[in-house]
């Protein structure tokens, strides 16, 4: 029988390790596969708590509802009747004391037309008449490999970028637009300039795709993400499930791979999937792994919080769902989400919750990550005050602080990953690196990564038989 270990129970690893069960049973095949986790329950930052009537989430509060994997996954859990899909709603920049309204005819803040452009309070006729300059012919060498931000500057303008395009792929991406790369973030906008000679006119061209994924374009589940988690593990009978299991090395022997596990011994197998980040791979593999080659992935900081109250989501402005701040916001917070109207589930008696985002790039971090719970509570309430003239006291609080753990694709992670894979092809050649620290960030994107290196290792399994 072949054995097969998925090192790292979030939401990569139970996919890998439910596709190969999936696979066995289609096939035929016997195959043993083995989950190993850390700790003492699945499903990784994928977590969802409940508290005085409120849903919160630990970590992401919801998935992209287009990705097919996680259409096809929830067929085969059979969880269709719990999915929930997100209020649609007006999305804020928070500048200046005041909310402006993103306009709706935008992507990222991008707009996607002329009126567009001209409709937004952020900008100043002077920021957009810059801006229109992107309707001008121009030659330009800007690739894949260039920064976001040096390119969306040369044809829409510093104005338009900094005050409402930044400080929304900032967030989505959780890094300076000036360290992402158009190939990591918005590829197409790319393509857009070298086919219609504008990124306005290549956006407003394709605005049928854009205005499809603009509806209901979020999903959950009725009792919070970690209904996925749960489900995933009662649909894996046949896979052996090691919690609260450190894995510590990793070693290639004559006839496939041995792992050493605090308190198990040693275990065997013809493959493994490690779906957890790069830093732990890099002491997984302990010498064999170059510092040359895992210096080059980075990784973000975040802190956030929910406060809930016992006053109706009605007090907050009519028909939106957030805002990000930007410069000059006279708060400290990154973002607010007003979870309870953006999430229906999340209150179901209509108090009002929301979720306050502090990230490493904001300049008070370092101060936020000394502080104490009571002194990160009294922040955020301070931020609410200011930003929304809430000033009640909260019936539920709940701090989670993701330090050092949030993948930020980079200039060089593209090739990084590559070198990556090269490396284990050479020199582990069943083994596969899955998960958002190289293939994608977001929970979508993590099950269809853990689903195709599963695939991978299970195809490369029976051609060696």
């Amino acid at each position: 029988m072949k054995k097969i270990l998925v090192i790292g129970g979030g939401i990569t690893g139970l996919s890998a390790a439910h596709r190969l069960q999936c696979l066995a049973e289609e096939s035929g095949e016997q195959i043993g596969v083995t989950l190993i986790e850390s700790e003492d329950r699945l499903g990784g930052k994928l977590r969802t708590l409940h508290e005085d009537g409120f849903i919160m989430e630990t970590g992401a509060d919801s998935i992209v509802a287009r990705h097919e994997g996680i259409r096809t996954l929830i067929g085969e859990l059979g969880l269709g009747e719990r999915v929930v899909h997100n209020a649609t709603g007006i999305s804020y920049l928070y500048w200046d004391g005041e909310l402006h309204a993103i306009p709706a005819d935008a992507v990222f803040g991008i707009p996607m037309s002329e009126e567009s452009l001209m409709n937004t309070t952020l900008v100043s006729e002077e920021g957009k008449r810059a801006a229109l300059k992107d309707f001008e012919p121009a030659s330009h060498d800007f690739t894949l490999d260039s920064p976001v931000g040096a390119f969306l500057r040369a044809f829409l303008g510093d104005e338009l970028v900094e005050r409402q395009i930044a400080p929304v792929l900032s967030g989505v991406y959780s890094g300076s637009i000036d360290s992402l790369t158009l190939g990591s973030t918005l590829p197409y906008l790319l393509e857009y300039k070298n086919e219609y000679g504008s990124i306005i006119k290549g956006l407003g061209a394709n605005r049928a795709k854009f205005e499809s994924q603009a509806n209901k374009k979020f999903l959950s589940f009725d009792g919070g993400l970690s209904v996925l988690v749960d489900a995933l593990e009662e649909a894996m009978p046949d896979v052996e499930v090691m919690k609260g299991t450190a894995a510590q090395r990793l070693r290639k022997t004559g006839g496939g791979y041995e792992l050493d596990v605090a308190g198990r011994g040693t275990l065997r197998a013809d493959a493994v999937i490690l779906a957890i980040p790069d830093g732990a791979i890099r002491a997984l593999l302990g010498e064999k792994a170059p510092d040359d080659l895992f210096g080059k992935f980075q990784n973000a900081s975040i802190l956030t919080m929910y406060l809930g109250y016992d006053l109706p989501d009605s007090d907050l402005p009519a028909d939106g769902t957030g805002f990000i701040t930007t410069g000059n916001s006279g708060v400290v917070c990154d973002a607010c989400t007003w979870t309870s109207r953006k999430w229906a589930h999340t209150s179901p008696e209509g108090r009002l919750l929301v979720r306050l985002f502090y990230k490493n790039s904001n300049p008070a971090f370092g101060k936020i990550k000394e502080m104490d719970r009571e002194a990160l509570v009294s922040l955020a309430r301070a931020d609410l005050e200011e930003s929304l003239r809430i000033h009640a006291e909260p019936a539920a609080v709940e701090v989670t602080p993701w330090f050092g753990l949030m993948p930020k694709y980079g200039l060089g992670h593209r090739s990084a990953v590559e070198e990556l894979e090269e490396m284990l092809s050479e020199n582990w050649p069943a083994v596969r690196a899955a998960g958002a620290s190289f293939h994608g960030v977001g929970i979508g994107l993590c099950i269809e990564d853990g689903r195709k290196q599963a695939k991978h290792i299970f195809d490369r399994l029976m051609q060696d038989r």
